[in-house]
């Protein structure tokens, strides 16, 4: 259905709800179709491509919130989901914050966000493209013996939100993206590398780059063995520094930062970081896949500084954390969505770290000595989320004179984020977007110190 059908059925919804005995109502609708690749040595293993078309209700009736989903949008579809999420509101418990959203102005479009030239991509062109990823890992290097399975994705979506104090809006987006492990081998050792790509298209995809990624990372890592433990200087690769930065997000989201979970709760106007570090969150992005003209409530998408000059400038709030917090607080747009068959909740939308001044070999040169990080495992088991501290296992390269030297593995990094926020001396100039964990765009970053515990 086209987005301004949507908006008509959410319009609908939000009507049945009322005549049904909410006080208030918001009905978020989606549809969309996806196709997911996966190859393996050469021959497609999977293919998958659905479609899912489905109505979210939320009703509020005196301090009370019910929520409800369906997929039947008939008349009588609307009205049993109505039915059900009234019943829902009646039987929860009384909550004073519970209140539907107000309206906070128009939102504005993003251009670019829906590309349709994608939808020219046949499934066979896409198979192909996913093949040609898996292909050039291959023949990038005579070491790469094997690849984990190469996979593609895509999707087309349009949603709708509307709510009975006036808020409505629709939109349309694409995204596709691309990624595999590469395995590498030599002398009996073996070890994997990571290539990816991402965008609002098949066409932004490039099939050499994200092979020749993978090989150059696994093959990059051959012969690695413990680092010596030691405090020293630390550059983290950008899909490291993207997964510290959407922890930090989450840490930042004013749900966690309530209930205590929190190692920046009540820190508003304290200095937390070195003044080269400048994180925001921004949901108006272009090329951020998590944009929107709106969040998940309705409200109209933009940027919230998080960390400037090393000062805490902001939490991220949805309308119920808003208020919860009192003071005039309100939503920063962050209510986020994982589809209609659930209620929104606060969360990070596209993270921003900026670039500084430093090339990636002035990087390494400041650090020396050091580490450089190109893996991290078990970060968000590994952070303990109240105090911060953290201790996970790494992948990288050792820093010699300035430059890339012998391959290591097996080794943790350990600190706490206050002190490896503090920590930050530079960050790179040049960056990328990582779709891992959240969306986040960021580039490499210097650590003045961590501990590396090795041999």
């Amino acid at each position: 259905m086209s987005a301004e059908g949507l908006e008509q059925l959410a319009e609908r919804a939000v009507d049945a709800a009322l005549q049904t005995g909410a006080g208030d109502a918001e009905a978020f609708v989606q549809d969309s179709v996806g196709l997911e690749v996966r190859v393996f040595d050469g021959d497609v293993e999977s293919l998958t491509e659905a479609g899912q078309r489905g109505l979210g209700l939320r009703c509020w009736i005196d301090g009370r919130a019910g929520f409800a989903y369906g997929t039947e949008l008939s008349d009588a579809g609307l009205a049993d989901i109505a039915a059900g999420a009234v019943e829902a509101t009646r039987i929860t418990d009384s909550d004073e914050f519970a209140a539907a959203p107000d309206p906070a102005g128009d939102p504005t479009p993003i251009e670019g966000l829906a590309d349709p030239g994608a939808a020219e991509w046949s499934t066979e062109r896409r198979v192909e493209l996913t093949k040609a990823v898996e292909a050039a890992a291959r023949e990038a290097d005579p070491r790469v013996v094997a690849v984990e399975t190469a996979v593609y994705v895509d999707e087309r979506a349009s949603a709708a939100l509307a709510n009975s104090r006036g808020i409505a809006g629709a939109y349309e987006a694409t995204f596709a993206y691309a990624y595999l492990q590469a395995i590498a081998e030599e002398d009996g050792d073996r070890q994997t590398g990571l290539g990816f790509g991402m965008g609002r298209s098949p066409a932004a995809l490039d099939a050499q780059a994200i092979g020749g990624e993978a090989a150059d990372r696994s093959t990059s890592l051959l012969g690695a063995a413990k680092p010596q433990s030691r405090s020293c200087p630390v550059v983290l690769d950008p899909t490291v520094a993207a997964s510290f930065a959407g922890f930090i997000g989450g840490v930042l989201c004013a749900d966690a930062v309530q209930r205590g979970r929190s190692p920046f709760a009540d820190r508003l106007g304290d200095e937390i970081a070195s003044a080269a570090l400048t994180l925001a969150d921004d949901g108006h992005d272009p090329a951020g896949l998590n944009s929107a003209p709106f969040d998940g409530e309705g409200i109209p998408s933009g940027r919230t500084p998080l960390i400037e000059g090393g000062t805490l400038g902001a939490y991220l709030h949805d309308s119920y954390t808003a208020r919860r917090q009192g003071n005039g607080q309100r939503s920063t747009a962050n209510a986020a969505r994982s589809g209609y068959r659930s209620p929104p909740s606060v969360s990070t939308s596209n993270l921003l770290v900026e670039p500084g001044a430093r090339s990636f070999e002035e990087l390494l040169a400041d650090a020396g000595e050091g580490m450089y990080i190109t893996d991290v495992a078990g970060l968000h088991s590994g952070v303990n989320p109240v105090s911060g501290q953290f201790s996970v296992g790494a992948t990288g390269r050792a820093i010699s004179g300035g430059e890339l030297s012998d391959p290591a593995d097996e080794f943790t990094v350990a600190s706490d984020l206050q002190s490896m926020l503090m920590a930050v001396a530079a960050a790179g100039s040049e960056t990328r977007w990582v779709p891992f964990g959240g969306s986040v765009n960021t580039a490499a970053l210097m650590i003045g110190e961590m501990t590396i515990g090795g041999a």
